[in-house]
Order: structure tokens, then sequence, then C-alpha cells
């Protein structure tokens, strides 16, 4: 490390004696881009705002409204940098949730708005559905690239195991074959997951329904991250809040702490069900609550396309990795 000078790194150990700087280190600290340049006022890209723009010729400049700076907000968040890999769980107790949904929007959001490697690992025990969730490009599956780990070198090699979604997500799916994907365990998955994070920044793990399958103590060991499902029920709701309870009482209470919960498949006609209830209850749990309203082209059970989605839906996708992206500087290790 070199002599803390200002705009350098806090905590910089000084040189030891008769050491210098490398050749530009002051001005790539005196002459950065935040002192030079002036930046522009945002102006409004959407909506009659944009219109107005145009007709005028860019004599006239509207500020961005609420709606379109709360976007720009949510997206300067969704693409907070990351120093290495972040590891997301997503799990449930109860089947049928949109656990699998919620891994692949979720991952697909965030891979679209960044720059960096997005990957969703389908650690289902049970024959878990997330390679169907994006167009195949090989019938790979997680357990032949466990066979073939020796031989991976690069993030080529990788590829070849893993199907690409047009929002640039990458699924690594698993086997159709329950007496095959349920031999896969806690070994299996920290070797898989430590191959991965050499070449990936963000992994969301898609894990079973069950707390106490192998694989589910590597997949809630190396978590950076929680996302716990649920639906606008009761029985959606007690099942994510025991899922909770379980955590706690093993030892994941900062994990919990930490954590998201998600409310899947929310319509809004709904009345006869408080939301307002189910969101405070985790919001004392949790981190954050995200509901997702229902979204037909979610309910399909096919493959996921971000520009399929009702507006409201994205939004509620996009505010979903925001608050993710909010904890990628609050590991816990």
């Amino acid at each position: 490390p070199y002599a803390q000078r200002p705009g350098g790194y806090p905590g910089q150990a000084p040189p030891p004696p008769g050491a210098t700087t490398p050749l530009g280190f002051q001005a790539s600290q005196d002459l950065t881009s935040d002192r030079l340049v002036r930046k522009a006022e945002p102006v409004a890209r959407t909506g009659w705002r944009k219109t107005l723009r145009s007709a005028s010729g860019g004599l006239i400049k509207p500020a961005p409204g609420k709606t379109e700076a709360r976007r720009i907000d949510l997206l300067e968040r969704v693409r907070t940098p990351l120093l290495g890999c972040h590891r997301i769980a997503v799990i449930s107790l109860k089947g049928g949730v949109g656990k699998t949904t919620t891994t692949t929007a979720l991952g697909a959001t965030l891979a679209w708005n960044r720059g960096d490697r997005v990957i969703a690992v389908d650690a289902n025990p049970d024959a878990g559905t997330l390679g169907r969730r994006v167009r195949r490009e090989t019938g790979a599956t997680i357990r032949d690239m466990l066979q073939a780990l020796p031989a991976i070198q690069s993030y080529v090699d990788m590829r070849r195991f893993t199907s690409q979604a047009p929002s640039r997500l990458e699924i690594l799916a698993n086997d159709v074959d329950p007496a095959v994907s349920t031999t896969f365990n806690d070994e299996d998955y920290r070797r898989i997951i430590s191959a991965l994070q050499r070449q990936y920044s963000i992994i969301l793990t898609d894990s079973g329904t069950g707390l106490l399958y192998s694989a589910m103590r590597g997949v809630l060991q190396l978590a950076d991250q929680l996302i716990v499902v649920s639906t606008p029920s009761v029985d959606g709701g007690n099942s994510a809040s025991t899922t909770l309870d379980w955590l706690v009482a093993h030892g994941y209470q900062d994990l919990v702490s930490r954590s998201i919960t998600v409310i899947s498949g929310v319509r809004p006609s709904a009345k006869e069900f408080d939301l307002t209830q189910l969101v405070t209850h985790f919001a004392a749990r949790c981190r954050a609550v995200v509901p997702i309203p229902f979204d037909p082209h979610l309910g399909t059970g096919a493959e996921i396309d971000l520009e399929m989605l009702r507006p409201a839906t994205a939004d509620a996708y996009l505010e979903l990795a925001a608050n993710v992206a909010q904890g990628f500087g609050e590991r816990a290790r």
C-alpha cells in the first residue's frame, strides 16, 4: 500500500522509508471525474416530459417525474459494484409459491441491468424445474458439471454446461430424474459453488422445499443473503414464518435479519385478504418485504421473458433487485 493522500483509501498504511508512489498515482487521486466533470442535470426520458423535450428540440428539458426518478434511483442501486461473488439462497417450505419464478425473474433483472455475470443454480433434490424457465442451449446438468470439474479451467469451459436467457442470466439445470437429483449432496453443492464463484459475480440458488436434505446445509452456510418466498394467503404466510423460526432456532439469526421476504402472486382485486398485515409481520423479522403482483406471463410456468411482464411486475422485480443490491456490502463471515 502507498501513503495516504487526499482522496486516497482510508486507513492506508504509510509506505516504508524510501518508497515512492507509482507513476500517475497522484493524478488518479486528484484528477477524478467527480472533481473535473460537470454532470448534466437529469432529463425526462419517458412520458409527456419526454414528448415536450422532443417537441421543443431540446430547448425545454423537464426533470424526470416521480415515477421515472424512482426508477433511476432503483437502477443505480441495482448497479451497486461488487468486489467479489455474492451468493443468494431462495427458499420456501411450501411448494408452488413461486420460488423458482422468483429466482429466475430476479436473476434476469439483475443480469439485464448489470454488466457482470449472473447465474441461477437448481439445487432442488426433487427434480427442480429451473431449467424450464429459459430456452435450453444444452442438455447438461449440474451433475455433468460436477463430474467435469477437474477439467474446467475457464468461463468458456463452464459455459458448456449452462443455458443463457436473452437477459444474460445463465441457468445451471438439475436432472429431471429424482433418482439422480436426490443424490446431489452438501459436498457436491460446495464444490459447484466453489467453481462458479471464480467466474460469476452473483449466484442465485433455487433450493428445494425441505430444510433437512444434505445440500441445504451448504446452501444456507454459504449464502450471503436469503430470500424467503410466501404467497398472499394464510398457509403461505405461516409456512414462510415457520421457515424463519426454524432458521433462527438452528443458528441462522444473522442470515434471517438480513433476509428479504417476497410475497408472490399478489392480486390487487383480492379484497378478502389483508396484505398489509402480512407485510407488517415480515417487515418486523426481515430487512425488506417486496410484494410481487400476479402476472399471467409468470403463471404459465414456461420460459420467462422480462419484456412480456406487465409494467407493475417488472417494477416490483426491479425493487427486489435494488433491495438485494443494498445487501452487497453486508457480508457476515
